[in-house]
This record gives C-alpha cells, sequence and structure tokens, in this order.
C-alpha cells in the first residue's frame, strides 16, 4: 500500500477551535485557511454557520480566500443549520449525525427510525441546492454495528459522498481501527476522525487509512476537545514514503513558525 494517494481534511478552525480557550479572529482564521490551502490540503472544514453571525462572516472570508481546498460547513442534522452553510457558499455540506444509542437516547431523545427519517429529509434539502453532501457518525466506535451499517447504506442511497467514521470520545486501538474500518463497504468513500485520549489518534488515523479509507481528519498540531485530534505534522511525518498527500513535509516546517504564533497565541500547551 506504499505511496498510494490519500487526503487531508483539516478541521483546525472547527474542532481545533473547541480547545479550552482556543478563539481565533476573523483574521486569523483565514490566515490558518491559505496557509492549508497553500499547503495542498484537499478539504478545509471552516466551521459552523449556525453558531452566528461572526462565524458566517469567517466562513465567507475562508471561501473567498481560497483557491484550491473545498470549504466544508459542519452541521447538526437539522435543516436550519443546514440552510446556513448553504447561505455561506459551503462546497460541501457535512451533516454530523449521532449514531449511538446513547447519544440518540441522551442527546437527541429520539430514536433510530427518526434518525432515519431526519438525515433523509437533511439530504433532500442539499441535493435541491445541488451541494455535496458527507455524513459523519458521531460516536461511531460505540455503536451498535448493525445500525452503523444500516447508516452507513442509508448515506450510500442518499447520495453521500463520503462517510466520516468518528471515534468522537477517543477509545479505539490500531487493532480495532484496522478490524472496524476494513469492514466498511468500498462503496463508499471513507473519512476517519479519531481523536487522541488515549493517545493514539495519529496511529488510528494511518490504520484506518492504511485500512481503506480515503480521508483522514487532521488539526494544526494535534489541537482540539479534550485531549485533541490527529497531529497533522505528525502523520506526515509518520507515513513518508509509505502513503502521498500531496502534501510537503517540509513546506508545512517552513510555515509551523507564524502558524504557531496563532494556535499559542493564549499560551496554551499541548502534548
Amino acid at each position: 500500500m506504499t505511496n498510494r494517494r490519500k487526503y487531508i481534511v483539516d478541521t483546525t478552525l472547527r474542532d481545533g477551535e473547541q480547545s479550552p480557550g482556543m478563539a481565533f479572529s476573523i483574521r486569523e482564521k483565514v490566515t490558518i485557511a491559505k496557509s492549508l490551502d497553500a499547503l495542498g490540503v484537499s478539504r478545509i472544514e471552516a466551521g459552523t454557520p449556525a453558531m452566528g453571525r461572526e462565524e458566517c462572516r469567517a466562513f465567507e472570508k475562508i471561501k473567498l480566500a481560497c483557491q484550491k481546498a473545498q470549504i466544508i460547513g459542519w452541521n447538526r442534522m437539522n435543516l436550519g443549520d443546514i440552510s446556513q452553510s448553504i447561505d455561506c457558499g459551503a462546497d460541501i455540506i457535512h451533516v454530523c449525525v449521532p449514531a449511538s444509542d446513547l447519544l440518540i437516547r441522551e442527546k437527541l431523545r429520539t430514536t433510530r427510525s427518526q434518525v432515519l427519517e431526519t438525515l433523509s429529509a437533511c439530504a433532500a434539502a442539499i441535493h435541491d441546492e445541488k451541494r455535496e453532501l458527507t455524513i459523519g457518525l458521531e460516536d461511531a466506535s460505540r455503536a451498535d454495528w448493525d445500525f452503523v451499517v444500516l447508516l452507513i447504506e442509508t448515506a450510500r442511497d442518499l447520495g453521500a459522498t463520503t462517510l466520516r467514521f468518528s471515534d468522537t470520545v477517543g477509545i479505539m486501538s490500531p487493532s480495532l481501527c484496522k478490524a472496524t474500518i476494513s469492514r466498511i463497504p468500498d462503496n463508499i468513500d471513507i473519512e476517519v476522525h479519531m481523536h487522541n485520549d488515549l493517545g493514539m489518534a495519529v496511529a488510528n488515523s494511518i490504520q484506518g487509512l492504511r485500512s481503506g479509507a480515503k480521508y483522514a481528519d487532521s488539526t494544526l498540531f494535534g489541537i482540539g476537545e479534550r485531549a485533541g485530534n490527529c497531529n497533522l505534522e505528525h502523520l506526515l511525518i509518520a507515513t513518508q514514503g509509505q502513503l502521498d498527500f500531496g502534501i510537503s513535509l517540509d513546506e508545512l516546517q517552513w510555515r509551523q513558525a507564524d502558524l504557531k504564533s496563532i494556535i499559542y497565541k493564549n499560551k496554551l500547551t499541548y502534548a
């Protein structure tokens, strides 16, 4: 599997900004996005437009500043959220779908069947606007496998181009990641979203890619909620000569000084 082309979905501006104390200005967000775009990052998750006017302004400026990367708007499974992302000009409308029974019951206060019905309505709204749909399975690593399979089949039938498998609470190991991702049918592109609670976000991302995933989510310096996300630099270093992301590690490291001044402006330290 050496030298196979894979792709980065950078979520520094969405999941990364959920780090404690982290709040980027619009100018900082645009600077980060332009750097990621210049590096060759294929998709940039620029934020959640439903958060409000300031988020929408940043999103629109990022969209104008980036020349190559596709810009993703992250959304709850909610028509109002989706409308905001469409209005902001997102190339890709990402819909986050709680997959575990725990989240379905305690977060949404609903049922599996209602999740499927709501997802179908969201997909229809996105296709009506002729936008690309991607679907994320939140807490997929703790979900019932039969329901995960049903969600994957539903995502494919609804015209989603990519299925994000999220280890939302960071409980996976590389061996479990291999066993899980390799079971997913290859009739939809797979994206892995790993958290670093057990220190294995990079290792799990690599294993996910080797097991059939096309995309891996990452953040600059591994920032993100709780223990953080997959560190982009570490991912590139660990896969040199094995996986081709179309990104120059030398150029990333050259840009790190300017990016670090933004990321660490509040003097937060990440392991």
